[in-house]
C-alpha cells in the first residue's frame, strides 16, 4: 500500500506548486527554484536557473560572508536557519526567513535545498530602498540591517570607521531618526 501511494505522487509537481519559494542548489548555483520562489524575488524560474544566489545579496560582501557562516553551520548540523536582508531582482531589498539543508556535509554548499519564506510586505516601488541611496549608502545600509556594527561594516567594505560613521550619519539625516535599529526599521519599510 505504502510503495502505491509513493508511485503516485507526482514530487516534481509537488516542487513545482509547493506555497513556499524552494530552490535546489549545487555550489551556491541553482539549478531548480520554484514558482514561489521566482515570486519573492520577481522573476521566473528560468531566470534564476543555471544562476548564482550572488544577484539575490543585497552585496557582493553579504554573499560571501553569508556562504562562509552558513557552510560552517551546514557542516556542523547539515541544517540552517535565519532571517535576512535579500535583493529582488528589480533592486528592491527585503526581509526572508532562510532554511537550508546540505546533502553533502563535508562539502557543504555540493548539493543543498533551501526554502524561502517572505518576512517583509510588499512595497511600491517608489518606495524601495535602491532609488533614494548612492551605491556606498546602500552597501552600508545593507550591512546595518544585516546587524553589523559601523567598526565591523568598516571592516567588511574596507574603509575607515570614520568613513561609516559619516554615511551612517547621513543615513539618520535622510531618514530623519536619531539611532541605529529606527534607521534600519526605516530603510525596511521605506
Amino acid at each position: 500500500m505504502r510503495n502505491a501511494i509513493a508511485a503516485e505522487i507526482d514530487y516534481r509537481r509537488a516542487f513545482q506548486d509547493a506555497p513556499v519559494g524552494q530552490a535546489i542548489a549545487n555550489k551556491r548555483m541553482i539549478r531548480a527554484c520554484n514558482k514561489a520562489f521566482a515570486d519573492i524575488f520577481r522573476g521566473k524560474p528560468g531566470e534564476f536557473t543555471g544562476t548564482t544566489f550572488e544577484r539575490l545579496y543585497p552585496t557582493h560582501n553579504h554573499f560571501e560572508s553569508a556562504g562562509l557562516r552558513v557552510g560552517a553551520m551546514l557542516t556542523q548540523d547539515r541544517a540552517f536557519s535565519d532571517d535576512r536582508v535579500m535583493r529582488r531582482l528589480d533592486g528592491e531589498l527585503f526581509w526572508v526567513h532562510v532554511r537550508g539543508f546540505t546533502y553533502t556535509p563535508k562539502d557543504p554548499h555540493r548539493n543543498t535545498l533551501w526554502v524561502f519564506t517572505e518576512l517583509s510586505s510588499r512595497q511600491a516601488k517608489s518606495d524601495t530602498i535602491r532609488g533614494s541611496l548612492t551605491p556606498r549608502e546602500r552597501d552600508i545600509a545593507a550591512l546595518l540591517i544585516e546587524g553589523k556594527t559601523g567598526k565591523e561594516a568598516a571592516l567588511s567594505l574596507g574603509i575607515s570607521p570614520r568613513t561609516v560613521d559619516i554615511y551612517k550619519t547621513r543615513l539618520l539625516r535622510k531618514y530623519s531618526v536619531t539611532n541605529t535599529p529606527d534607521l534600519v526599521q526605516r530603510l525596511l519599510t521605506g
